[in-house]
């Protein structure tokens, strides 16, 4: 994932410590296809092979979309200038209305889906969709914009969330950087979408700094770290790495003395009891913060068992 071209040094910066712009917004034209790039790379002789895989070709589906898509409209200069007014997202997702736009992007979606090689299941899911109409489309839509879905439904959510992926990223782009403000606790800035992953970047004049990344936009925004991404909290924090055989949690010294090998952590509170993870894409800058979420599965499932909860989101993940 390569760093955004606008943050070369200015002259202020040479000698000193630049500042770290608040966020960046996402390049709908390079995002899926560098995930998609991301996910085939993780894919072979991993445990979750088949479903990285799919993911890939998912996002290589939404790339697809964002080409062939008119374009995003332009931002209703009276709601932006609420939102500025009142420190909202512009994009406000409690409040997005599933027009011809999100419908759009659902039906490209599904089109390129019938494409995919894929489970039986998740084939059956398209077929649901296509057959349940505008309305059991947009009851799908909803769900997934809530970050809520079934048991029974977990397949459609994955390709309702993609869809949604597609559409925001575009309208954020359109967005100005400069007026994204803090929203509230933990939450994206441009959309207030829950976080996924936190991401400590290697771009150029703020390298070694903290993004928090948006699980539905794809908006990245500034976050100190060894801080809370969900209460804030600069007490008790901790991280975390798998064992070097994959089988336990370490911690403390041992996490430290193999930095370099262990790009993705567990930043735990204890003051909240949820962590997030932190990836260390300044060590190894093909990291992605949705595909090497999925990849990094295992060490969720250690840290949970452990006692903290999650305060990411990833759709990709529902279920496990």
């Amino acid at each position: 994932m390569a760093g955004p071209t606008s943050l070369a040094p200015t002259p202020s910066d040479i000698g000193g410590v630049a500042q770290p712009v608040f966020a960046v917004l996402p390049d709908p034209s390079r995002l899926f296809l560098d995930r998609a790039e991301r996910f085939e790379a993780l894919a072979p002789g991993h445990p979750l092979e088949a479903y990285l895989r799919f993911l890939g070709a998912l996002s290589r589906a939404q790339h697809a979309i964002v080409a062939e898509l008119p374009p995003a409209p332009a931002p209703d200069p009276d709601l932006l200038a609420r939102a500025q007014d009142f420190a909202m997202p512009p994009l406000d997702r409690a409040r997005t209305r599933m027009d011809d736009g999100v419908h759009a992007a659902f039906e490209r979606l599904l089109d390129h889906a019938e494409a995919i090689p894929m489970p039986e299941p998740a084939a059956e899911a398209v077929r649901r969709l296509r057959d349940s109409g505008r309305e059991g489309r947009e009851a799908v839509l909803n769900d997934a914009l809530d970050s809520a879905a079934g048991a029974d439904a977990l397949a459609e959510h994955v390709f309702a969330a993609a869809a949604l992926q597609a559409h925001f990223a575009r309208l954020a782009a359109a967005l100005d950087v400069d007026r994204l403000q803090p929203v509230g606790l933990g939450v994206c800035p441009c959309c207030g979408g829950p976080p996924s992953v936190s991401l400590v970047v290697g771009w150029g004049p703020v390298h070694g700094v903290r993004y928090v990344s948006c699980a539905l936009c794809g908006t990245l925004w500034n976050h100190v770290r060894v801080k809370c991404v969900a209460c804030e909290s600069t007490e008790k924090i901790s991280y975390h790495a798998l064992s070097e055989d994959g089988e336990t949690l370490a911690g403390g010294a041992m996490v430290k003395a193999r930095e370099d090998e262990t790009p993705i952590k567990a930043e735990t509170c204890d003051v909240c009891g949820l962590y997030v993870k932190i990836f260390h894409q300044h060590l190894q800058p093909s990291i992605d913060p949705v595909a090497d979420d999925v990849a990094s599965l295992g060490l969720d499932l250690k840290v949970r068992e452990a006692g903290w909860a999650r305060a990411g989101f990833n759709p990709y993940l529902l279920g496990y």
